[in-house]
């Protein structure tokens, strides 16, 4: 064999060091898209959940403030119910509460006698791993009978549940019995929890002025169908929305 013939069949195939080469950028291809992969389900997921939770707070806030609404009025006074207040939760920080007499048509208990009067209730229970806004509905509520009725969530993950009432000259966040009068607004504003970028808030206005007589149908209602139907009822009772995200 002449040695042209040699050289030639020397060339022919891939060295060692092209193999590897070859290799190296394979691997550093598939890396990159591995990773490009991932980033783009992790954004997907945080903003799937920025999108939940922004929907969570919209439809309690909401539910509050229909619940304002619906404030039941008598001429004596004594006869109502209205209590705010703040409360110190178990992590050192303070949240709104807030307990009243609302009127309602909807039953709480369908197979059960109750009247249109209901205590509602709403308080903010923290730990260290969860939170949740509750709230309590009694149907036919007595000073002589230990307070009970039904408790449901109505939003997770909240961070901050305040509540400002107005008085006409200023903004306090607690409104006593010793008031005997309802504030003119109240500001509910609800923050949800985000470990990441610009948490999702709510920031809802009712005015006690403007929403006498009320709408008497959605008390006894809850679940996010209720809380999408009846938006357009709580704006046009009294009541401003601000967003926030």
């Amino acid at each position: 064999m002449s040695k042209i013939m040699k050289m030639q069949l020397k060339k022919t195939g891939f060295t060692l060091v092209e193999v590897l080469v070859a290799s190296t950028i394979g691997s550093f291809v598939a890396l990159v898209a591995v990773g490009s992969l991932r980033v783009i389900i992790v954004s997907s997921e945080m903003v799937d959940q920025n999108i939940n939770a922004a929907a969570e707070v919209r439809f309690a806030a909401n539910m509050i403030a229909r619940d304002l609404v619906n404030f039941y009025r008598d001429e004596n006074f004594q006869n109502t119910k209205f209590i705010a207040t703040v409360q110190e939760l178990d992590d050192g920080s303070s949240t709104s509460y807030l307990v009243f007499y609302a009127l309602g048509r909807t039953k709480a208990r369908a197979a059960q006698p109750e009247g249109d009067i209901y205590e509602v209730e709403y308080y903010l229970t923290k730990d260290e791993e969860t939170s949740a806004l509750m709230r309590r509905l009694w149907p036919n509520p007595s000073e002589d009978i230990e307070p009970g009725g039904i408790l449901s969530v109505i939003a997770e993950d909240i961070e901050i549940f305040d509540i400002r009432y107005f008085d006409g000259e200023e903004w306090s966040e607690e409104w006593t019995e010793e008031m005997r009068a309802l504030p003119q607004l109240a500001e509910i504003t609800l923050v949800a929890s985000s470990e990441q970028g610009v948490p999702p808030m709510e920031s809802v206005i009712v005015n006690f002025v403007r929403s006498q007589g009320g709408d008497e149908t959605t008390v006894g209602s809850g679940g996010p169908t209720g809380g999408s139907q009846s938006s357009g009822q709580t704006s046009n009772s009294g009541t401003n929305t601000q967003t926030g995200r």
